[in-house]
């Protein structure tokens, strides 16, 4: 009882004070890097022998070290370079100096001072020279410091009288790259020069060309080597080399050692483009001649140079030289000498010779005293004998380097002299013998490029035609391009080049296209020369009726090609054709219609494009046409008013069909009527009644605005990849569109789902979409002030702090009440395409294997406007059974014959298990993009430069051309 008692007083008694407690001040955390230099210093602190240092010292150069950090750094590694012995340790510290001097938004002009005290006490040859290189660096990194690259080439000249070639070879390289032509160096009071420059010869010089030159004389070659590369850096940089180190230069061209040769080859061409007008004298003799005619008869009897190096050299230096003399340049394709390039006497002068000589003209003897055409050597002065025929020798060379140089050569000069290409088309003809192929097929586009200014003989027709038997495909077609832009002389030319192309067809029937392309342009190019053989080549008679040919025969079809091309220009022409003929044509009209052209025919319906405007006018009015039917879809201010659907389809429509007539506009047109297609798209996937009815009673048209969204996403990828030429504004009007289909996905997504889980982090998705897009296209956001974007800018800081729910209320209501933005067309747009021209699809003839082996099915495929196509060209094999296979080209199966256009030639293997009978299988190219975030006009801009690619890549294939079916019969195997 008693203890009861007690409980109960304590009960009510005691009371419980609660204090409030003090909050304690929060930690503040200061977040500190790791010192770099301390790190090293302790590092190097613990190397015991030079071995370890210099691993540590590798170990630190693959770090990266921050802007601030770096003077610390080199601080740290001055101190040990002065500690060390050993000259490999101080060799690597002097070249991690170097290194991080380039570190971006570092001052290197901090550390000059310390770079250059180290030459004070350094001894070895080897981190002398590591050292200069360093001084090179520093000194690229301050264009701005005049001051500092004077004080770095004080350094050098004070060097360049070190014994080891190194050193003197990098000091040459310094003056090179930061001296100036006019940068003055005097002799200061003591009579010495000032830093210290002494000539080989000990004399004081007074610039830095002057220094330079004086190197040509070195004693050791890769001085000499130096001295030339370090004047040619002069001129890289814009800075004018003096006339007067021509004849050093010169002299140059006979030095023993190669790499003197080529260098001293590359300086007299430079010379020679710096002062072609003025004139040199003759050596021996009171003649003079230009300098740049002297310069191309000393490069020329380069080409006759031991090493074979300095010929290829040569030879490609004279292809740059464009302003010589004809007489020199025609000298280059005579062994001989021409008379014109000879010293000539004068009468008087032979007159006392014979007086001196005592012999005299008795009269009895008929022009016993005229002048002999003997050559005496010493009378030779305007050019060196030993450059006469310099590209003779250059094509009939031993190494095949020099002749495709000289090949290569041949192809610039001609291309600026008509009479020096008719005079080189034998030789180019010549060089289609040749054994290497690469030299064969360069020759070939060589004379394709000077066509236009030649014609062919017979006989050099004949030597051409004849490398038609080369098992090469790649020769083949280049003589096909060849003999598109050829001109020939006679009728008998025509003949000859058919009867080998129909020997070429018969023996290479997979050259089909290429050849009938061939003689649509030599029929055209020669109408005349046609016309006399029509009788023949269509086996026609005045008086009796002749067979008909076979329409399925490619030969056949070629002669018409050549008949039909030259009768476009002849009308004369159809009255020798017969009745079949004009069948013939009117088929092959419909069926080859980028072969034939259209015909005026007597007596019959006019031909499709004959009459009408000229073809400029039509893309004049096309393009009319097409900024029209922009500029009405841009009256319409939002997608839910009357009629805007009615006029997008309309548009569309016109689009279209207008990209089917016109080729120059294909890129255009398709172009807008994609985009107009998204809009019109968007625009049903945000009608009235999907948004007004409850979810479980419309979900037919929930499904139709998912997949309307879905097929949006996928033809801004179109537009974004399949399109060459866009700026920055088209890329930023595709973004936008894909913005407003992964809106309405969202919201999609929102109505149909259950949970708010998975709806967050698609929201936040979405919104980092917003934020990226603002980051990239700041420029592009005026533009963008009522667009959907625009918006939902405005409302950026209520989306960061709204829930799910919230944000998808207020996409619903922007997406609907967004305007329609405009399109800006660029000045050049083109679409990629792909056409499969190998295999035809027109064969019923299956393509038999065993079952569970391959076989190789040949593609041959022209891409037109693809960037990088070795990447980004795919090829999908379709089987009957849903099998999908992918194959990516080799990069040698891709060929580029002209500006945006390639070519593929490749093989495809399939293989299958046994089928009862033949099925089809699809074949069709694919162009693979890989889109992040950070698009790739974004990249080009250079406000982008810090910004790194976030998450989110979308990778994907985009079908283009046409796609072939091909039969194929997998057989089972035999037990």
């Amino acid at each position: 009882m008693a203890a009861h008692l007690k409980k109960r007083v304590y009960e009510e008694f005691s009371k419980v004070v609660q204090l409030p407690q003090e909050e304690a001040p929060a930690k503040k955390l200061r977040l500190t890097k790791p010192s770099k230099s301390a790190a090293l210093h302790i590092d190097l602190c613990k190397a015991s022998n030079p071995t370890d240092a210099l691993q540590y010292l590798l170990s630190f150069a693959r770090s990266s070290v921050e802007a601030e950090s770096v003077e610390g750094v080199v601080r740290i590694l001055l101190e040990h370079y002065y500690k060390e012995q050993d000259n490999s340790v101080r060799l690597k510290i002097a070249s991690l100096i170097g290194l991080f001097s380039k570190t971006q938004n570092f001052n290197p002009e901090s550390i000059v001072d310390e770079t250059l005290n180290t030459f004070n006490t350094e001894k070895s040859h080897q981190v002398l020279a590591q050292l200069l290189d360093t001084l090179l660096v520093i000194g690229n990194q301050l264009p701005e410091s005049p001051a500092v690259r004077h004080r770095l080439i004080e350094v050098a000249c004070k060097h360049l009288s070190d014994t080891y070639f190194g050193v003197r070879n990098k000091c040459l390289q310094l003056l090179g790259c930061l001296g100036n032509v006019d940068m003055p160096l005097n002799k200061d009071g003591h009579g010495s020069v000032s830093a210290g420059i002494v000539a080989p010869g000990g004399v004081g010089v007074s610039d830095v060309q002057s220094v330079i030159s004086d190197y040509f004389t070195d004693q050791d070659p890769r001085v000499r080597t130096a001295a030339i590369k370090a004047m040619l850096q002069m001129h890289d940089r814009g800075l004018k080399i003096q006339q007067t180190i021509y004849d050093q230069a010169c002299r140059l061209l006979c030095d023993d050692y190669e790499q003197v040769r080529s260098a001293a080859v590359q300086m007299v061409w430079v010379l020679s483009q710096l002062y072609p007008e003025s004139i040199v004298p003759i050596p021996l003799s009171n003649e003079q001649v230009r300098l740049v005619d002297d310069s191309f008869g000393k490069i020329s009897h380069m080409v006759s140079d031991g090493s074979w190096v300095v010929r290829v050299q040569a030879a490609k230096t004279l292809g740059n030289m464009l302003q010589v003399s004809p007489q020199f340049l025609e000298q280059t394709l005579d062994k001989k000498l021409m008379s014109d390039l000879r010293r000539k006497r004068t009468a008087h002068e032979r007159a006392k010779e014979l007086y001196t000589s005592g012999e005299f003209s008795s009269g009895r003897k008929w022009a016993d005293d005229a002048p002999k055409e003997k050559v005496d050597t010493s009378a030779v002065n305007l050019i060196a004998s030993g450059a006469c025929g310099a590209f003779v020798h250059g094509l009939e060379d031993e190494m095949y380097e020099v002749r495709n140089a000289a090949v290569d050569a041949l192809s610039a000069l001609a291309q600026s002299s008509v009479s020096f290409a008719e005079k080189c088309l034998d030789f180019l003809v010549d060089m289609f013998n040749d054994e290497i192929e690469e030299v064969r097929l360069q020759s070939i586009h060589v004379l394709r490029q000077i066509s236009t200014n030649i014609t062919l003989r017979e006989d050099q027709l004949d030597t051409v035609l004849a490398v038609l038997e080369d098992s090469s495909r790649d020769i083949r077609e280049a003589l096909h391009e060849l003999i598109c832009f050829t001109n020939v002389s006679t009728k008998e030319c025509i003949q000859l080049a058919l009867l080998e192309l129909l020997k070429n067809l018969t023996k290479y029937p997979t050259d089909r296209n290429s050849v009938w392309k061939c003689l649509k342009f030599l029929g055209s190019r020669h109408p005349t020369l046609v016309l006399p053989l029509v009788p023949e080549l269509l086996s026609t008679h005045p008086y009796f009726h002749t067979p008909e040919p076979d329409m399925d025969d490619p030969a056949y079809i070629a002669v018409l090609v050549l008949v039909f091309n030259a009768a476009q220009s002849c009308p004369t022409m159809t009255a020798l054709f017969s009745d079949h003929t004009f069948r013939h044509y009117t088929y092959l009209r419909d069926s080859l219609s980028h072969l034939v052209p259209p015909l005026r025919l007597p007596g019959r319906k006019q031909a499709p494009g004959v009459c009408g405007i000229d073809g400029s006018g039509s893309v004049e009015s096309a393009h009319l046409f097409l900024q029209q039917s922009l500029c009405r879809v841009s009256t319409i201010h939002n997608l839910q008013d009357p009629g805007a659907q009615d006029l997008l389809n309309f548009t569309i429509r016109d689009l279209q069909r207008l990209g089917e007539l016109q080729a120059e506009l294909a890129g255009a047109a398709d172009f807008s009527a994609t985009y107009l297609r998204c809009q019109l798209l968007l625009t049903k996937a945000l009608q009235e009644k999907l948004w007004t009815m409850a979810v479980p009673l419309c979900l037919k048209h929930n499904a139709m605005a998912t997949a309307a969204a879905k097929q949006i996403l996928e033809e801004t990828y179109k537009l974004e990849f399949l399109y060459s030429g866009l700026e920055n504004r088209q890329v930023s009007t595709i973004h936008h569109v894909r913005l407003q289909a992964k809106a309405l996905q969202l919201v999609l997504t929102a109505r149909t789902r259950r949970g708010v889980e998975p709806l967050i982090s698609v929201c936040e998705k979405f919104l980092q979409e917003v934020e990226s897009f603002q980051r990239l296209f700041v420029a592009e956001l005026p533009h963008l002030q009522d667009s959907f974007v625009g918006k939902l800018l405005d409302l950026s800081p209520r989306l960061s702090a709204c829930k799910p729910g919230e944000l998808v209320k207020i996409l619903q209501t922007t997406l609907r009440q967004s305007g329609f933005l405009n399109l800006q067309l660029p000045e050049q747009i083109q679409r990629a395409s792909g056409t499969i021209i190998e295999p035809t699809g027109e064969s019923d003839n299956p393509l038999r294997f065993t079952s569970g082996l391959v076989v190789a099915l040949d593609i041959d495929a022209t891409l037109e406007h693809v960037h990088d196509p070795h990447n980004t060209v795919k090829v999908q094999v379709l089987y009957p059974d849903g099998q999908s296979h992918v194959i990516q080209p080799k990069p040698g199966d891709f060929r580029s014959p002209g500006p945006h256009r390639h070519r593929l030639i490749t093989q495809v293997y399939l293989s299958h298990s046994a089928w009862t009978e033949a099925c089809q299988i699809e074949v069709r190219l694919l162009l693979a993009y890989s889109s992040t975030r950070l698009c790739k006009a974004a990249w080009r801009d250079s406000s982008t430069e810090g910004l790194q690619p976030t998450e989110g890549t979308t990778e994907g294939t985009i079908p283009f051309g046409k796609p072939v079916k091909v039969f194929i019969m997998p057989k089972p195997a035999r037990r």
